[in-house]
């Protein structure tokens, strides 16, 4: 939303300066994103009046002007604008002037004509971006008025970035309640009186399209001249609030939409055909726009006649019932459309319009009338003609919505902590237009229907502290015992410790989109288990991540490309994956990695990563789990099809499943183009960070005794089957199990491996005995030989 700064200062009259304007909307929640002062550098430059054009004797594309500036005689400028012209009047840089950008003018020779000065562009005068020719000025600028003068300068163009709830301030008078409340100001608007009808044509209209469109005003205005000049006033705030004046009763539109912030649109009444109908599209009805694009509709809202639709409703006209130059006889519309009805369809189809943006947002409803009756009078005053009679067409039991809210003194100094005094409560709520009544312990307000944002007692309460300033609001903490938490049976990792963990073994956090594209999640058969969206901002946003691999991967991969060969990084995100009823989000904690093991240097040879490495890694973030139930182990069954069948596996707490690990499967790095092993984990992070509290353990007091053990098995006996076995047979008197040897070849037989282990044993109530550990032992032997027809290594 941009607006002129003077016109804001003629609805409301503040005596704040600007930077006390601009500081102020900020912090009451409309949030100024930019302003750009106009008018800065124009001194000496006055209204020119070109009275003689002829062309350079030396120069093809310059031309020779004498201008009238005011003075006893005309100036000789030399010009090189296309549309220098005898007549044309237009801001004249005399000698002695600074424009903008530090531009000085002086008198000089240019191809040996002699120039006094220079004519101006708006751009060159830093008042618009139009450089195309010289800022052509009405025909009844004096010449030799200081153009600041006569343009009502200094200026400066506001921009506003207002958030959805606000869209009552896309209109000027919205905004004006605002500035009104936060510096005492009183507000002066616009007249919009009923303007009287002068001629009895009018133009039947219905209501087609239940609360899509539940009121609908319209107008015939006969004998207009739409070849009328637009006032220089308001082609000047149209300018400054970013739109281009284009002609009379495009602009009159324009212009109340900005300032009361209803759109209306103007038909060529000789262009339409029968009554009017506020209907839906049918299936392929096409309709050509104002901006030369032609769309076909299904079932979005349009306005029509009797030979189909001439307007896309609350986005924009059509071309076939446009105005022109020669219009006579417009039909004027303004009406009320439900948001729910307009949202989405301009982005549909590649279209943006000022009206589009306020009807999603939401138009006050009452405002059609009203804007109806100024847009007329200023049409009338503007391109003459006669007015018909205002027709309002309503859906039949349809009122506006009109809030009524019970605000509590109580509940105010409650949720503020500020007593606020009820005089400054009442100036507040009623210069935003709420009209209030009064009651024994507060208020009742009767909130406006532009307000859609206000429709509880905690929204009021937020309006004065919004208006009274946030900074004014003291900041304090409860002062109350807070009672301590039952202690949880198990606790939560805390995130810091998981990314330093990370960050501790050479890994780089990355942050990936939660949007991706069907080109991203194809190689890995992942498309079926998204979330496709129903209107995507394009293709390659088009479905939420069911996981966080693929955009890692991604990462991964453009890192290589740009001649990083080692690469290891990790992301915490959320991925979305659809159910049958409602879709839901999980919590996860994904690794990649490829290259080498370990940085290049000097003491290690280098070595390509491998399984283990990043087994290693994830070993080392369970490992912050402490003493969590349930034994951890690694299972290669059951692997999703993107991993290596023969170097992944699952990671298992008990019977529950934490996540995955492994290589990628070759046909998948083949599909991304990468020319070397890339290993992948993902967690579901919730159940990753289940952590059982601490429990403290007597310091042993009895020495512990060693047993290494070299036992053969089959191959496809893993060292968790080993492991568990051992764990089990040997009992509470086994303190730990060490693994230091794998070993395949000679003296083995074939299909076979060793497993070569160290049996930590001890009490900590006595010195075990030799008996005692060659028990023990014997017990382990004994369970590994009858589950895996375990031996001895000889």
């Amino acid at each position: 939303m941009r607006f002129s700064e003077r016109w804001l200062r003629a609805l409301v009259g503040v005596a704040a300066d600007r930077d006390a304007l601009v500081e102020g909307l900020t912090m009451a929640g409309l949030e100024v994103e930019a302003v750009t002062a106009l008018g800065a550098g124009l001194d000496h430059v006055v209204v020119g009046a070109i009275i003689e054009c002829t062309p350079h004797p030396n120069a093809e594309r310059l031309r020779v002007c004498r201008v009238d500036a005011g003075l006893a005689a005309p100036l000789q400028i030399v010009c090189g604008a296309a549309n220098a012209r005898a007549g044309l009047k237009a801001p004249l840089a005399l000698e002695g002037a600074l424009l903008p950008g530090a531009v000085a003018i002086r008198a000089t020779d240019l191809r040996g004509v002699r120039s006094q000065g220079m004519l101006c562009s708006a751009r060159e005068l830093a008042l618009d971006s139009d450089a195309s020719g010289l800022m052509e000025l009405p025909e009844d600028a004096p010449p030799g008025q200081a153009l600041a003068e006569y343009l009502g300068l200094p200026d400066a163009s506001i921009e506003l970035k207002l958030t959805p709830n606000r869209a009552d301030c896309f209109g000027m008078v919205g905004l004006a309640h605002d500035v009104a409340a936060l510096f005492g100001g009183v507000t002066r608007l616009p007249d919009c009186a009923a303007v009287p009808a002068r001629t009895a044509r009018v133009r039947t209209v219905q209501l087609q399209a239940g609360d899509a469109c539940p009121r609908y005003c319209g107008r015939v205005v006969e004998d207009l001249d739409a070849r009328a000049t637009t006032p220089l006033w308001m082609a000047e705030r149209l300018r400054r609030a970013g739109l281009r004046p284009l002609s009379a009763i495009v602009d009159v539109g324009n212009y109340v939409m900005l300032e009361l912030g209803q759109p209306l649109h103007a038909f060529d009444d000789a262009r339409l055909h029968g009554d009017i109908a506020v209907r839906t599209a049918h299936a392929g009805e096409r309709l050509r726009l104002l901006d030369g694009s032609e769309v076909e509709l299904d079932g979005q809202l349009v306005i029509g006649d009797a030979r189909g639709a001439q307007a896309l409703a609350g986005v924009m006209g059509g071309a076939d019932s446009a105005v022109s130059a020669d219009t006579r006889t417009v039909f004027l519309e303004s009406a009320h459309f439900a948001p729910a009805a307009i949202m989405g369809v301009a982005r549909r189809f590649g279209l943006h319009s000022d009206a589009a943006h306020r009807f999603e947002r939401g138009v006050d409803p009452e405002l059609p009338a009203r804007a109806l009756e100024r847009a007329t009078a200023l049409l009338l005053a503007i391109c003459g003609g006669r007015a018909g009679p205002l027709q309002c067409s309503e859906l039949p039991g349809w009122s506006a919505p009109c809030a009524s809210i019970h605000l509590r003194r109580a509940r105010l100094l409650r949720v503020l902590g500020l007593a606020i005094a009820d005089s400054e409560v009442e100036r507040i709520l009623l210069a935003l237009d709420i009209k209030l009544a009064r009651e024994a312990d507060g208020w009742l307000a009767l909130v406006p229907t532009r307000r859609f944002d206000l429709a509880r007692e905690e929204d009021l309460i937020e309006e004065v502290a919004r208006i009274h300033g946030y900074v004014r609001v003291p900041s304090s903490l409860p002062s109350a015992a807070m009672p301590l938490p039952p202690a949880a049976a198990t606790a939560r990792l805390p995130l810091p410790r998981l990314r330093a963990a990370l960050a501790a073994r050479d890994y780089h956090e990355a942050i990936t989109l939660s949007l991706v594209g069907d080109a991203l999640l194809a190689p890995w058969h992942m498309l079926e288990t998204s979330l496709p969206l129903a209107n995507p901002l394009s293709a390659e946003l088009a479905r939420m991540r069911p996981s966080l691999l693929p955009g890692l991967l991604a990462a991964l991969r453009a890192n290589r490309n740009r001649q990083q060969s080692r690469v290891r990084l990790f992301e915490i995100g959320r991925s979305f994956h659809p159910l049958p009823a409602v879709p839901r989000e999980v919590e996860r904690l994904a690794l990649v990695a490829c290259g080498t093991a370990a940085l290049e240097q000097w003491g290690l040879p280098a070595r390509a990563l491998d399984f283990h490495d990043v087994k290693g890694d994830v070993e080392a973030l369970l490992a912050l789990r402490g003493g969590v139930t349930g034994g951890l182990r690694f299972a290669p069954d059951g692997l999703p099809t993107w991993l290596h069948p023969g170097r992944g596996a699952r990671v298992l707490a008990g019977t529950q499943e934490l996540g995955v690990i492994g290589a990628l499967h070759p046909l998948l790095e083949q599909a991304l183009g990468l020319e070397s092993s890339v290993y992948v984990a993902e967690f579901d992070l919730d159940r990753l960070r289940e952590q059982s509290p601490p429990k403290p353990q007597a310091l042993p007091r009895f020495p512990g005794v060693r047993r290494d053990l070299a036992i053969v098995v089959a191959e496809a006996v893993t060292w968790a089957q080993v492991e568990a076995q051992t764990r089990a047979a040997a009992g509470k008197v086994l303190a730990e199990l060490r693994l230091f040897d794998v070993y395949r070849g000679a003296g083995l037989d074939p299909g076979h491996k060793s497993y070569a282990m160290g049996l930590i044993l001890q009490e900590h109530s006595r010195t075990l005995t030799d008996t005692d550990a060659d028990a023990c032992v014997s017990r382990v032997l004994q369970a590994l030989a009858q589950a895996y027809a375990a031996r001895i290594r000889g």
